[in-house]
């Protein structure tokens, strides 16, 4: 399989984003968007993806962290699918539980070329801290969007708030890690009965 890297960056009035991934890579990560609680799930992502990411992003925080939230969302899926190539050899499905506490979270991802998101997830309280947790959604729409994955969240337990989202974001990285590992009985073989992603 050829080395999976790729750098993206999406220029708007609302948001100017560069983002650089290796996907085979060790979870080394640096972000400088602007909103913390969301580079802290970023690199709840890399760490459990083992992916080497680097995001900067400028947005119009002035107003609210909406247009950057989304707009991160819309680049990763982005530069997730140029560095996926055409998905030939690889497994393809991808699944995780993960715990945190009383919070438990199950993400399931399909690299199917079919943008689409289940997202049933209900946060006990509006914000994290500054960070208003309907904008979690808009992330991972964003990403689906661009990735071209059916993508399945759901939040199955928890009372806190942090927890849930932090359940959420490993699992979303777990999920990745599986579906774009490579399945050495299918090198070179397009995981489809199609013959295309």
């Amino acid at each position: 399989m050829d080395q999976r890297i790729a750098e993206v960056e999406r220029n708007t009035l609302e948001t100017q984003i560069k983002i650089k991934i290796n996907l085979d890579g060790v979870g080394n990560a640096s972000f400088v968007t602007g909103v913390p609680f969301l580079d802290h799930m970023l690199d709840q992502i890399a760490r459990h993806g083992l992916i080497d990411m680097n995001i900067v992003a400028h947005g119009d925080l002035v107003i609210d962290a909406h247009h950057t939230v989304e707009d991160i969302g819309i680049t990763l899926g982005q530069a997730i699918a140029k560095a996926m190539g055409d998905k030939k050899g690889i497994v393809r499905y991808g699944h995780s539980y993960v715990p945190l506490d009383e919070a438990l979270s199950r993400v399931v991802v399909d690299f199917s070329g079919r943008p689409g998101l289940v997202y049933d997830v209900k946060f006990p309280r509006a914000t994290i801290g500054s960070f208003d947790v309907d904008l979690f959604k808009e992330f991972f729409q964003g990403f689906v969007n661009h990735a071209g994955v059916s993508l399945h969240i759901d939040n199955l337990k928890g009372v806190n708030a942090h927890h849930i989202a932090e359940t959420i974001f490993k699992a979303m990285g777990r999920a990745l890690r599986m579906a774009m590992a490579a399945d050495p009985r299918m090198a070179g073989i397009m995981p489809s009965t199609k013959g295309s992603l």
